[in-house]
Order: C-alpha cells, then sequence, then structure tokens
C-alpha cells in the first residue's frame, strides 16, 4: 500500500496521507514529479513502459516520472523515481524543478537535466521500464503522432526541450 502527503491548494502539506489508487477528495491534490535528462547532442533519454504495466503498456515515455509518497520532498521523489526506474543516481538536493504543472488533482514538478548517461550503465526496473533510448524532439513528435509515446501536449515536448538548458520563458 503506498501512502501520499495530502496537500492543500496552495501546496501546503496538509499533515494527512492518503492511500494511491482511492480517489482523492475535493481540494486534495498530491504531488507527482518527471525527470527529462538531455544529452550534449540535444537527445532526451526516454523510456519503454512494460508490457504489463497497469496504464499505457509499451508506450514510451519521459526519462523517469512518479508521484511522491508520504515523507517525499519533490527532490527526493525524482531522485528515488530515477534510480527505482533506470538506476541513475543524480542528487536532486540543491535542483529545482524547470516546470510545475498544475493538473486536477495535483502538482506535477518537471526536472530538466543535462548529463550524457551511456546507456549499458542503466539499470532498468523490471516491473516498470522495459527499454531505453536517445530520442530526439522530432524523433518524440513522430512517436506521439503514430501513438507509440504516451499522448502528452506535443506543445509540451517542444517547451521541454526549449527549455532543457536554461531557466524561465525569455529566449536569451
Amino acid at each position: 500500500m503506498e501512502l501520499w502527503d495530502v496537500y492543500d491548494i496552495n501546496r501546503r502539506k496538509t499533515e494527512r496521507t492518503w492511500i494511491r489508487g482511492k480517489e482523492l477528495e475535493p481540494g486534495n491534490f498530491h504531488l507527482v514529479i518527471h525527470v527529462c535528462i538531455f544529452n550534449s547532442n540535444g537527445e532526451m533519454l526516454i523510456q519503454q513502459r512494460q508490457s504489463f504495466k497497469e496504464g499505457w503498456p509499451n508506450l514510451w515515455d519521459l526519462t523517469a516520472g512518479g508521484s511522491a509518497v508520504a515523507g517525499d520532498t519533490s527532490q527526493t521523489a525524482a531522485q528515488r523515481e530515477l534510480q527505482e526506474e533506470i538506476g541513475l543516481n543524480i542528487d536532486f538536493q540543491h535542483i529545482r524543478p524547470h516546470l510545475t504543472i498544475n493538473f486536477e488533482n495535483g502538482f506535477d514538478d518537471i526536472y530538466l537535466i543535462q548529463e550524457d548517461v551511456p546507456l549499458h550503465t542503466l539499470t532498468l526496473q523490471y516491473e516498470e521500464v522495459q527499454n531505453v533510448k536517445w530520442a530526439s524532439k522530432e524523433e518524440i513528435l513522430k512517436l506521439i503522432k503514430n501513438e507509440e509515446f504516451l499522448p502528452y501536449y506535443e506543445s509540451l515536448i517542444h517547451l521541454l526541450f526549449d527549455c532543457r538548458d536554461k531557466r524561465g520563458t525569455i529566449q536569451g
């Protein structure tokens, strides 16, 4: 049984927890994280979900992601999910998310990391991930069109690639 911390609309922890899988009550929110690793060629490391995974089996996805569990900060959740899913250990202690997207039931912190990671050094979590590869923005957009990638907005993929090596919303 996985427990989530419950947040209020202003992203303050309420000192209550919720069981994953139960529908959150109105006014309650939870924290999700995504990590996107980019290499020096401007490609994103993407993962293919396992064929038996509930929710979008066999589809390609961003590098890593998942819900923060009770007691996690955004940073500890990002570090844990990245380590669990692909065996990559990055210290997130002094890293802030590049983006936070509010969704109906929570907050999604998105981290954009520049790191040339040799694929052969990764350890894939059998329960979650069947494959990884480097992909260009164009390849990911094609995978989305072909329904082989999670159905993210194409504009989000453009934004992730545009923001990968800088912060803010002004070109510079």
